[in-house]
């Protein structure tokens, strides 16, 4: 997008300054490839004011890339290139045909159009001034320009490219960095993995244990999410969650990643409190675990059936089966076994313990999974070294960042997507004008 709007503005001034893409993998945009599970959300078309409380680093300063670019003019975009979009739930922006690769083609026709050219195989090695810039590449070529936009994103998913090159370029550069962290990445509860040590960092490949075999694969709808930390309440998210070979994660799980993630880097404490039941209080839940017990009893197909099967018939009634197994290891509580005599034992069901546990089941997480499966970057280079209004570098004139290498994150739903399209295209025109 960067290159595109610095061709554009470049072209409509009649100027035959040349605009060229570094890039460093085989084939451009690899990480869109895999965006939204390869759909691609590629924006979020709430105004302003609705997009901006999902901004989680000083959402300010990407106001004016935003007015400059704002979600409905990046759909209006795709459309006009030949892209059929659809607006899902949450205000979130497809390509019609939910094929990420149809976004790719469209911003690489874009640029072909206006002349822009693409170099791949082309990784950057470094970056100096002397006066104007040196793009030296690891193969030993060399370029020299007058304007220079870094658009490398952050550290997430390193397959893909983003191994932090962005970030060394604007340290060497004498530029601040805020520090890193994944985000909208997978909580691990403790117990879920097989761990050899106490590392935050869990990688996604490390196996499963118990409870990570006994949960993996569900998915839940319309539960309730709290964020405890130190054992305070931080942040409480509606939603769906899912139970994956990482960990936690769906919308509400990444959602609240970020502080969670945050903290455990910082040394505290950090659990997850899951409400299956959030729109009954636990008064109501009691009264309605009662009732089905009593159903239960009295169904006749319920005679000689034991009181733990029962037990799992309840909790049928109450959540997906395959919940339950997961559920009952971890709270030994529902079920009390009474000794009357050597011979004879006698098991309870303890209903107000089921209904607590539906109201507030708590996961004490171990850590996260790294860089290598996070959606994006936190932290990045410093804001404060740049310019809001143009992108350009306080410190180097003529230097223009954008995206996620600076200190930019959102929530999941389209939202970074959005900023790295606001912000590049800012980029791309400043850096055009400025010649």
């Amino acid at each position: 997008m960067a290159a595109y709007q610095a061709a554009r503005t470049l072209v409509d001034a009649g100027s035959d300054a040349q605009v060229t893409v570094l890039e460093k993998m085989p084939r451009p945009a690899r990480k869109l490839m895999i965006t939204g599970k390869g759909r691609c959300n590629f924006t979020n078309v709430k105004d302003w004011n609705a997009f901006s409380a999902h901004v989680r680093s000083k959402p300010n300063f990407v106001k004016s890339a935003f007015y400059n670019l704002p979600p409905q003019t990046v759909v209006d975009w795709f459309e006009g290139f030949g892209m059929r979009t659809v607006v899902e739930r949450g205000d979130r922006a497809f390509p019609a045909s939910y094929h990420a690769s149809d976004v790719v083609d469209t911003l690489v026709s874009a640029c072909h159009s206006l002349g822009v050219k693409i170099e791949t195989d082309a990784e950057v090695a470094s970056l100096s001034i002397e006066p104007t810039f040196i793009v030296k590449l690891a193969d030993g070529r060399e370029w020299k320009c007058r304007r220079v936009i870094v658009a490398t994103g952050g550290l997430s998913y390193p397959a893909t490219g983003s191994t932090g090159d962005g970030l060394r370029w604007a340290t060497e550069l004498g530029h601040r960095i805020v520090p890193t962290f994944p985000a909208l990445t997978a909580l691990v509860p403790k117990g879920y993995k097989i761990q050899e040590d106490k590392d935050l960092h869990i990688d996604r490949s490390t196996p499963l244990g118990e409870l990570g075999g006994s949960l993996c694969g569900v998915q839940l709808k319309n539960i309730q999410l709290t964020l405890i930390i130190e054992g305070t309440e931080a942040d409480s998210e509606f939603g769906d969650v899912d139970f994956t070979d990482g960990g936690l994660e769906g919308p509400v799980g990444f959602q609240l990643s970020r502080k969670a993630v945050k903290a455990l880097v910082n040394g505290s404490r950090v659990s997850v409190v899951l409400d299956l039941k959030p729109g009954v209080d636990l008064t109501a839940l009691t009264t309605r675990v009662k009732e089905l017990w009593t159903e239960i009893e009295k169904d006749p197909r319920s005679r000689g059936v034991r009181e733990k099967e029962r037990c799992r018939i309840l909790l049928g009634k109450l959540m997906p089966r395959e919940l339950i197994p997961g559920f009952v290891a971890m709270h030994p509580e529902i079920i009390t076994l009474e000794r009357r005599g050597r011979t004879d034992t006698k098991v309870w069901v303890n209903l107000v313990s089921i209904a607590k546990a539906l109201k507030a089941w708590q996961f004490d997480i171990a850590g996260y999974v790294g860089y290598e499966r996070a959606v994006v970057t936190a932290g990045g280079v410093s804001t404060d070294d740049f310019i809001a209004k143009t992108m350009e570098s306080r410190l180097v004139p003529g230097l223009f960042l954008c995206g996620e290498v600076l200190d930019i994150d959102a929530d999941t739903g389209g939202y970074n997507l959005q900023l790295a399209f606001s912000t590049g295209a800012l980029a791309g025109i400043s850096a055009a004008k400025s010649l």
